[in-house]
């Protein structure tokens, strides 16, 4: 069978092929703790499956508009004013299958064969390929550690070519948890103005922030940069519906239309129940969402410090998402690992600990934790990768 080169291309996802190992191990009888987690280990509220149940119960089992539902589409331009102050008309949103879906859509609909778009590192797992099988070019720029994972206008601006047309820009961030404050988004902002640049701004883990910071979207900031840039947000971490798939696209409407069209000929439609379920999260109590950032906020306090303390650990602590992204490029040294895949490899076949390999984030230092489990389990991960590293120090 002779496949595409467009697939052939692609990178897999080390956060799967970490997950496939780590399950393939628990059905052996190993007692595996995984932390590869990109969700929420809450279920679902409650009155958001009754109202995805009582949807179908009514009758509303068919196909809906392709860019989604328009009482769904009322429900995100009211979030939009409630949360960030800005007005969308709902011709300037698409509901996809996903955030993910969302991004996909946006690259397919945007991109031409040769066309850049800059991607700070880490990044999450999907951005690059997705760049790519838009025939587009991905444009690595590196978000320093000693400026927390971010980077600045100079970089950005070094990094445009007459090929750009896109920058992405991922607050709080998967894996780092950093987010751009204000201050940090106008200076980017201006740069992409100065030279017409898309900002695509993903917003999925905004909900999820701790202590004194607070997520701002660089579509708020002005007029001219919310006309600059494309939000890409959804209720998947948010209200933790993961396995519902129900993302949102909002900017220019030539754009959301563009990729409307291409969603025709696609996905049809986002999942007709789902869609009633993500009415529901956003019409409904915001209670559950308080309480998941409380938790998640309270087990970061808790577990921090006992990941520091392992020898040759070092981390920035998070400010936002579920994610701890430490550098333990001293600690593989230490215990005699050529790099940190090795590393991450032995951690999961002899500590019985799945942790993601910073290699797939455009970190090779680096390895990302998910804070999404209970906390007994996170000490004791915590406590088994503190052993494996004494154990094994040379």
């Amino acid at each position: 069978m002779h496949l595409a080169q467009r697939v052939k291309a692609l990178t897999p996802s080390s956060t799967l092929a970490i997950t496939a190992k780590a399950k393939e191990l628990k059905a052996q009888g190993f007692d595996v703790i995984g932390l590869g987690a990109g969700e929420p280990d809450f279920n679902t509220p409650q009155h958001i499956i009754d109202a995805a149940v009582q949807s179908m119960n009514e009758g509303h089992t068919k196909y809906t508009p392709s860019a989604g539902l328009p009482a769904l589409k009322k429900e995100i331009v009211e979030k939009f004013k409630h949360d960030q102050g800005i007005e969308y008309d709902p011709s300037e949103i698409i509901v996809a299958s996903g955030a993910k879906h969302a991004l996909y859509t946006l690259f397919q609909a945007l991109l031409d064969e040769g066309d850049e778009v800059i991607i700070p590192t880490p990044y999450w797992v999907s951005y690059p390929e997705q760049v790519k099988l838009a025939d587009g070019i991905p444009v690595y720029v590196e978000g320093k550690e000693e400026n927390e994972y971010k980077i600045t206008p100079e970089q950005l601006r070094t990094a445009i070519t007459d090929k750009t047309k896109a920058v992405i820009i991922n607050s709080p961030s998967n894996p780092t948890g950093m987010l751009y404050s204000e201050e940090e988004l106008k200076a980017l902002g201006e740069v992409c103005l100065n030279h017409n640049i898309l900002i695509v701004s993903d917003e999925i883990y905004e909900k999820l922030v701790y202590g004194k910071f607070k997520h701002v979207s660089i579509a708020e900031i002005s007029p001219e940069l919310k006309e600059q840039t494309i939000i890409i947000n959804g209720v998947s971490k948010s209200h933790s519906m993961t396995g519902w798939r129900i993302g949102y696209a909002a900017g220019n409407k030539d754009l959301i239309k563009a990729m409307t069209n291409l969603a025709s000929h696609s996905t049809s439609n986002p999942t007709t129940t789902a869609q009633y379920g993500a009415i529901a999260a956003y019409s409904g109590s915001q209670k559950m969402l308080k309480e998941m950032q409380e938790a998640f906020e309270h087990r970061l306090n808790l577990i921090y410090d006992k990941l520091i303390a392992i020898p040759g650990f070092s981390c920035i602590k998070p400010q936002g998402a579920f994610y701890l992204f430490p550098n333990v490029k001293e600690a593989a040294e230490l215990t005699g690992f050529e790099n940190v895949d090795d590393f991450s490899k032995a951690l999961l076949e002899d500590a019985m600990v799945a942790v993601i390999p910073g290699s797939g984030f455009g970190a090779p230092n680096n390895i990302r934790l998910s804070y999404a489990t209970s906390l007994d389990l996170l000490e004791k991960a915590v406590d088994r990768i503190h052993q494996f590293v004494e154990k094994n120090m040379k």
